[in-house]
Parts: C-alpha cells; sequence; structure tokens
C-alpha cells in the first residue's frame, strides 16, 4: 500500500527534496542549512502578475539577505523557460534574477500542496517560510489573480527572529501596530504570583496584556 500523502504543516520539517533549478540540482533542505528561507510558488513563467512578484522579491533580496534569509521559486515549467524568463526580465526590467527557481513536473508541488483543483492545474501563490532548523513556521496560500505582499514577509522574518531572540509575541501590523505601536507582547503570566507582579513590571492593560519596548 502506498504511504499516505501529507501535507506539510506549520511545526513540521520541511520534506528533503532533490530538486531541479536554474541554478542546478539541489538538496532541499539541507542546501540552506542554517539559514532562513522562503520558498514559494507562482502559477506560471512570463506572466504579468507573476513578474511583477519576481521584480519585488529580486528588489528586496538583500534586505532578505541581511535577514540570513534565502529565497527560492517554483512552478510547474521547464528549467528552460525559467532560463529564459529570467533572461526577459533583465532585458526588459533591468533587474537580474539572483535567487534559484525550481523547475517543477508537478511532482513537488503535489506534495507540498501547491495545486488547488478549483483554482486550475497551475500552482496557487503559495509561501513557506523555514527557520535555520528547517522548521515550517508560517504557510500561505494566494489565489492565482491576486499578488503578494513581500514587504509581509520582510515583517514576518524580522517578527520571528524579534520572537525568538527575546521570548515575544509581536502584535498586529507591528511595528506600526494601532495599540503599542512598535513595543512587544509579554506572554500570558502562568500563575498567581507572576499575574499580580506583571503590572509593576511592565505597562499593561491588565496583567495577561502587557508589553515592552522591542
Amino acid at each position: 500500500m502506498d504511504e499516505e500523502m501529507k501535507m506539510p504543516l506549520i511545526g513540521d520539517k520541511f520534506p528533503e527534496l532533490e530538486v531541479q533549478t536554474t541554478e542546478g540540482k539541489m538538496k532541499l533542505p539541507e542546501a540552506f542549512k542554517g539559514k532562513w528561507f522562503i520558498l514559494f510558488s507562482h502559477p506560471a513563467d512570463f506572466t504579468p502578475v507573476c513578474t511583477t512578484e519576481f521584480y519585488a522579491f529580486q528588489k528586496r533580496y538583500p534586505a532578505f539577505k541581511k535577514l540570513n534569509t534565502e529565497l527560492i521559486g517554483l512552478s510547474v515549467d521547464q528549467v528552460f523557460s525559467h532560463i529564459k524568463w529570467e533572461e526577459w526580465i533583465k532585458d526588459n526590467l533591468d533587474l537580474e534574477i539572483e535567487f534559484p527557481i525550481i523547475a517543477d513536473t508537478g511532482g513537488i508541488a503535489n506534495k507540498l500542496g501547491l495545486i488547488h483543483p478549483n483554482k486550475g492545474t497551475n500552482t496557487v501563490r503559495a509561501v513557506f517560510i523555514m527557520d535555520p532548523k528547517a522548521i515550517i513556521r508560517a504557510i500561505l496560500y494566494y489565489p492565482q489573480e491576486l499578488g503578494r505582499n513581500m514587504d509581509e514577509f520582510l515583517r514576518m522574518i524580522k517578527g520571528f527572529q524579534k520572537s525568538e531572540k527575546e521570548g515575544v509575541a509581536i502584535p498586529a501590523n507591528w511595528p506600526n501596530n494601532e495599540l503599542i505601536k512598535d513595543e512587544v507582547i509579554i506572554p500570558p503570566a502562568s500563575d498567581t504570583k507572576s499575574a499580580a507582579k506583571r503590572k509593576k513590571e511592565y505597562d499593561c492593560y491588565d496583567w495577561w496584556f502587557c508589553h515592552k519596548k522591542a
């Protein structure tokens, strides 16, 4: 009996894959060992929304690298198509794509749950964010007709790294939260003694909602 295919979930280790890319064969997640990395799928090469996304990702690539984060794209296209599309972007938009793109025949896309039948046979705009231990920290799906906001992915990486370093939680729209601006949230107290001390130690709306400067 075939092993049941299970889509990876938040908290899982990213599955081991050998992939063909525009930079040659790579083994994932081994190729990004010790780094954060974002794997994102796009419906197809030579399409307008995808072109705007690749342009946006590349413009922010130096900012991702400063956060110890790598990018890798994917679509169900041949590597020759990826290379030609990269050439078109360089020749027509004056921007060189510096991160690899996976060429897939559908096997990887199906394994990662990137093809949603009600949205056609192409991959949806999925995003997987992995930490340096290759643990999946976030998964996002967008329909084919809606381009992504790459600044949100930068914000997420910064938030994850801040949360890990300081043991805090990140509020909505951080660092521009409507209540506490660029501050971060202290995890809730786990006992009555700690709860009683909270308002003396931090700025609080109540003992369960305390915050501090990042």
